[in-house]
C-alpha cells in the first residue's frame, strides 16, 4: 500500500511540475528600457554542421517567432538581414511573418532574428503546431526549407502560455 501511494504521489509531482514547467516565462530588459518576455528556445532542426532554435517573445503588445540559427553570421552581414520568415503549420497553410529585428545577444555569442506574427494569425499559431519553414537568412546555411523534426507544438505551447496569461 505504501509503495502505491508513493508512486501516485511521485506520478502527481512529475505531472504537476512539466505543467509548471511548460508555462516556465522569463524576461530580459532590452538596452532602450522595454521589457521583453520569452520562453527558453526549442531546437526544431538539427545537423551535424548547424540547429535551429525556435521560440516565442512577446512585449505583452506584439508577439514574436525568434529564431536562433548556428552558425550565424558576423554582426555586420547578419545586420543586413531583412527578408521575411514563412512558417507552414499543421493546417497546410503557410504564414509569412515580418521580419522585425535581428539581436545579437550574450557578448555576441548569440544571434536571435525577430519575426512579427500578424494579430490575424495569433489563432492558427495558437492551434496549429509549425511543420516547417522557409527560411532566407543571408550570411548563413539557413537558405531553404526546413521540415521540423523535433518540437513541433513549441511555439503553440509558449503562444497559449503567453495568450493565458494575457487574459487573467
Amino acid at each position: 500500500m505504501e509503495k502505491i501511494l508513493f508512486l501516485a504521489l511521485f506520478f502527481c509531482s512529475v505531472s504537476n511540475s512539466e505543467i509548471f514547467a511548460q508555462c516556465e516565462i522569463r524576461n530580459r530588459l532590452q538596452a532602450d528600457g522595454s521589457m521583453l518576455y520569452y520562453f527558453e528556445p526549442e531546437i526544431f532542426y538539427t545537423t551535424k554542421s548547424k540547429s535551429l532554435k525556435i521560440n516565442v517573445v512577446t512585449d505583452k503588445e506584439h508577439y514574436f517567432v525568434a529564431l536562433q540559427p548556428t552558425p550565424f553570421p558576423e554582426k555586420n552581414v547578419g545586420k543586413k538581414i531583412k527578408d521575411d520568415l514563412v512558417i507552414i503549420l499543421s493546417n497546410n497553410q503557410k504564414y509569412t511573418l515580418s521580419h522585425y529585428d535581428t539581436q545579437y545577444q550574450q557578448n555576441d555569442s548569440v544571434m536571435q532574428v525577430l519575426y512579427l506574427i500578424d494579430e490575424k494569425d495569433l489563432k492558427s499559431f495558437s492551434t496549429f503546431d509549425a511543420i516547417a519553414a522557409e527560411i532566407n537568412i543571408q550570411g548563413t546555411e539557413f537558405m531553404r526549407r526546413y521540415n521540423f523534426k523535433l518540437h513541433k507544438s513549441a511555439m503553440t505551447r509558449q503562444l497559449n502560455c503567453f495568450l493565458s496569461e494575457k487574459d487573467k
